[in-house]
């Protein structure tokens, strides 16, 4: 991982997924989760873009959920489970279930209104 994206996990304390377990372990969780899946930094661009915006989309939304950053480990696993794609890629979940996905980077009003929509949403 690359320097911005370990820094989510090495200075703000985020969740590191190093294994399925763990990610096992935030879904039965209670409240709502944003999965991070950077995909390989080398050589997608975006995925530090994402790095460096997440902490501030958290912020705008007042730490109504909390993150974790899928590992490469995981992160076909997770992408595959929750039926996503691309990378980078922000996934929430609520209830062990996935409430919505945004896919690639995006501008900052695109967020806000996604987020907002997302953190809407009921799980089934």
């Amino acid at each position: 991982m690359a320097f911005l994206i370990t820094r989510l996990t090495d200075e703000l304390g985020w969740a590191r997924l190093e294994d399925l377990g763990a990610f096992e372990a935030l879904l039965a969780a209670p409240g709502a989760h944003c999965v991070f899946a950077p995909g390989d930094p080398a050589r997608n661009l975006e995925s530090t873009d994402v790095a460096v915006i997440l902490p501030e989309i958290r912020q705008a939304f007042q730490n109504r959920f909390d993150v974790a950053i899928a590992t490469p480990a995981v992160e076909q696993d997770i992408l595959k489970a929750a039926g996503v794609f691309k990378t980078p890629s922000l996934i929430f979940f609520r209830d062990g279930a996935m409430i919505g996905a945004i896919p690639k980077v995006r501008d900052w009003d695109d967020y806000m209104a996604r987020v907002t929509r997302i953190l809407q949403l009921e799980t089934a």
